[in-house]
C-alpha cells in the first residue's frame, strides 16, 4: 500500500467530496481552469505585444576599462 495506490486516491476523493460537497468541488475546479486559461492568454499577449529588439550596443574608444583595484592600506588610520 503505497502513496500512489488507487485505493488511497479513492479515499482522498471521498473525503474531499464529503467535506466540500459535489457542487463546491465543481466550482473550485472550474475557477482553477479559468485561472490557467487566463494565465496562458496573458503569457501569449506578453510575447506578441512587444516587438523583439536587440539590446543597444555601445561602442567604446580605446582600451577596455579595467575594474578598480581595492585600495591598499598604508598603515595610517
Amino acid at each position: 500500500m503505497g502513496f500512489g495506490s488507487v485505493w488511497h486516491w479513492v479515499i482522498v476523493l471521498l473525503v474531499v467530496l464529503v467535506l466540500f460537497g459535489r457542487g463546491r468541488v465543481s466550482d473550485i475546479m472550474g475557477d482553477f481552469g479559468k485561472g490557467i486559461k487566463s494565465f496562458k492568454e496573458g503569457m501569449a499577449d506578453e510575447t506578441t505585444d512587444r516587438p523583439v529588439t536587440p539590446p543597444a550596443q555601445i561602442e567604446g574608444k580605446g582600451e577596455p576599462v579595467k575594474p578598480a583595484a581595492t585600495e591598499e592600506k598604508t598603515g595610517q588610520n
